[in-house]
């Protein structure tokens, strides 16, 4: 505000972000540069709403040393990237916390091959851990990681071993050789619709694979097990988030019978730029001339970047004493609608005119908004006010029978499959439509 009326290199300072209209309509503005040396994210999207209704192009300048530098920086303006208006300020990540719980430590990441994986092992390689194990199932993502760090990190102890979590015997051999003492369990199958097309195999992999590995982790002495869940967990709609639900509880209840390991979840919402996130997605479809398809016009979903959960997984690790569900504060929930828009403004297009956005409905176990938490659980605070507990819950002592049951019947009958899954998760109501296997 100090500046507001005066010259700046000879340019009159006009006012604030309140007097924007006025200006463009005064010096008949074709363009916006926001030219801000240290801008936080919150002051980025409250500038660039501010400007975004005047379908102008809207660029970013990198900071600038001198006035001499600013003719030159011109040539490097650029666009705003999506991320940036989603992300939230820089917040603190206590380094040495995880680096207490993964230096000289063997520390294994299933499905680290993933968008959630492969950041977890990209941050624990930083570390120093004494053995680093990748398991996925997918090889070209594997071979894309392993060569990654390798490149970056030449003396890390590195092990890339193709294996699926469903396979017992084959998790079994690695955990008697590696004896790994951290487990981060990120294998699973998360997309929504593909798995209502497909419950039976959800089951399998999402509950099936995270026994196989928690059981694991206990008979060969891990110290921590660290589940990667999510907020589809919470009060589930679909067969996903109910599976997911299904793996906390084992987390919740496991360490009754192995009590000389942690055994901990991670909860968040959407990661911004995962695998079959809706970002990609847009982009795409603005690239092909749209329509961008949005599910509803009120949908919400919470979003953070992919390095920013990792970081906040491996602390909330760090605090781990057993039993806990910890919940991300994954920030202000984002309209779905809003996202396609501004999308579409930062490709230089303006929303249903150069390209269309058409809302074609709710897909099958698709909710208008993810829950963090349920009621009952309640939330306690960490001394990081980015991750809080969720009170755990009291779970029947024939969980692991009933799971055993549910199991077997992954094999069979869908329907009676979803029942046994509905028995387990109460608030899971079932879809008898769209059913396949």
């Amino acid at each position: 505000p100090e500046k507001h009326d005066k010259r700046v290199y000879g340019i009159v300072v006009e006012g604030g972000v309140d007097k924007i209209a006025q200006a463009v309509e005064k010096y008949n503005a074709e363009a916006f540069v926001i030219a801000i040396m240290s801008i936080t994210k919150s002051q980025l999207r409250r500038i660039y709403n501010a400007c975004s209704s005047f379908n102008l192009p809207i660029k970013i300048m990198p900071p600038t040393i001198n006035a001499d530098e600013m003719t030159t920086s011109v040539k490097s303006l650029r666009d705003i990237n999506i991320e940036e208006l989603l992300g939230r300020d820089e917040f603190k990540v206590k380094q040495e916390l995880i680096d207490k719980s993964v230096k000289d430590k063997v520390v294994m990441v299933t499905g680290g091959a993933g968008s959630i994986g492969s950041e977890l092992c990209r941050q624990i390689a930083e570390h120093n851990p004494k053995l680093l194990i990748i398991i996925d199932i997918y090889e070209n993502n594997a071979y894309d990681i392993q060569q990654e760090l390798l490149r970056k990190l030449p003396n890390l102890n590195l092990l890339t071993l193709i294996a699926s979590v469903r396979d017992r015997k084959k998790i079994e051999r690695i955990f008697e050789e590696y004896k790994p003492e951290i487990v981060f369990h990120a294998a699973a199958h998360k997309h929504v619709p593909l798995m209502e097309t497909s419950p039976n195999e959800a089951v399998k992999n999402n509950v099936g694979g995270t026994l196989n590995v928690a059981e694991c982790a206990g008979k060969y002495g891990a110290q921590r097990f660290v589940l990667i869940s999510t907020d589809k967990a919470v009060n589930p709609t679909n067969i996903m988030g109910a599976t997911k639900r299904i793996c906390e509880m084992i987390i919740q209840s496991i360490g009754k019978k192995f009590k000389n390991t942690e055994y901990v979840a991670v909860r968040f919402g959407n990661v911004l730029g995962s695998n079959g996130s809706v970002i990609p997605l847009f982009k795409k479809q603005i690239k092909e001339g749209g329509p961008v398809t949005v599910t509803h016009k009120d949908i919400v979903r919470y979003f953070m970047t992919i390095p920013e959960a990792v970081s906040l997984v491996l602390q909330a690790g760090a605090y781990a004493k057993g039993g806990e569900i910890f919940v991300l504060n994954m920030g202000e929930p984002v309209r779905i609608y809003d996202l396609a828009e501004n999308l579409i403004r930062l490709s230089g297009l303006e929303p249903n005119v150069d390209i269309d956005i058409k809302v074609i409905g709710l897909r099958p176990g698709e909710k208008l908004y993810e829950e963090r938490l349920m009621e009952e659980e309640g939330l306690q605070e960490t001394e990081n006010k980015m991750i809080s507990i969720g009170k755990p819950l009291e779970i029947g002592e024939d969980l692991f029978d009933n799971i055993k049951v549910l199991l077997k019947e992954a094999n069979g009958e869908t329907q009676e499959m979803k029942e046994l899954v509905h028995q387990l998760v109460p608030t899971y109501k079932i879809d008898k439509t769209n059913v396949r296997n």
